[in-house]
């Protein structure tokens, strides 16, 4: 098998959890996931079956989506409603108007400080369990993208958005520091991911419904991970070198011709390799798809 499962993860469950499961009903085929949702949050999470794992981190390249609700005037130490709520008594109720000048402030690329309770590694050990030891956790602020933020409801205290932003982006976060500028803090009590690229929660599978012979004939194909990157059909004799893991030369591709980023190679209408470059016409295989026989065999389907 090879290619993806779009699944709606549940609330309450790990993504570990999930990819578990899938595994048990998979077989002998590698089962990994992009992109980890805490067990408060529900949506799209990405599987990989079998060689997919290896296109698993240009599906995390992709831009998310998020549908996040916070509740103002609250404070944990986890940022979310998982961990001990304090109402803040004389907090303020912002207005409308101060949230939507505020919001503009976090659209682009901004710096984001990763919460204490992240599973961020630090000196081998992750955050979060070093914040539950009660020990204060070093995190230096890390660069991410917020393409868009738009509310889609706000009776105080709750504040519902659409957000639509890079990998590494915690929600949680930016809950905090849109309430920091508002001169009140916040908790996140919900977070859907709705989309991640082309993966869309209204298109995935629910994990209660999966079942071991549904497998084959929901994967999702494998280009779905490599749709933001340069494509490149394959010749014949092209993707014969490449199926033996020797480079190939492309000496007309203007665009590939300046590219320092990878490749995806297609043969047959179906993915090949991801390619990079080794000069200014030379390009060797990253990652190969195609089984190492004999050209007269191969399709490119796996």
């Amino acid at each position: 098998m090879f290619g993806f499962i779009n699944i709606n993860k549940p609330p309450g469950v790990t993504s570990r959890d999930v990819v578990n499961k899938v595994e048990r009903l998979s077989g002998p085929f590698k089962v990994g996931h992009s992109g980890t949702l805490d067990p408060i949050a529900t949506g799209v999470l990405v599987l990989g079956i079998g060689s997919a794992t290896r296109l698993l981190e240009y599906v995390q390249q992709m831009p998310k989506s998020y549908r996040g609700t916070f509740l103002l005037g609250q404070s944990s130490e986890t940022l979310d409603t998982e961990g001990e709520v304090s109402v803040i008594t004389d907090s303020p109720e912002p207005p409308l108007s101060a949230i939507l000048k505020n919001l503009e402030k976090f659209t682009g690329t901004i710096l984001q400080l990763p919460p204490q309770y992240s599973a961020i590694k630090v000196k081998g050990r992750r955050a979060y369990d070093i914040a539950r030891s009660g020990k204060q956790v070093e995190l230096s602020p890390r660069e991410v993208t917020i393409y868009s933020i738009e509310i889609v409801r706000y009776q105080y205290p709750e504040l519902s958005l659409d957000i639509k932003c890079s990998g590494g982006t915690y929600i949680r976060a930016l809950g905090r520091d849109l309430a920091k500028q508002l001169d009140t803090s916040a908790v996140m009590s919900s977070l859907c991911r709705t989309a991640v690229g082309d993966f869309k929660v209204s298109q995935s599978m629910t994990l209660s419904t999966l079942q071991e012979d549904l497998i084959p004939r929901i994967l999702l194909p494998p280009h779905l991970a490599v749709t933001h990157l340069n494509h490149l059909e394959l010749s014949r004799d092209q993707a014969e070198e490449i199926s033996h893991g020797r480079k190939i030369s492309i000496k007309n591709d203007q665009q590939l011709k300046s590219s320092a980023d990878p490749v995806a190679a297609f043969y047959d209408g179906s993915l090949a390799a991801i390619i990079r470059s080794q000069g200014p016409v030379e390009w060797i295989p990253h990652k190969v798809f195609l089984p190492t026989t004999s050209m007269t065999d191969v399709s490119g389907r796996v």
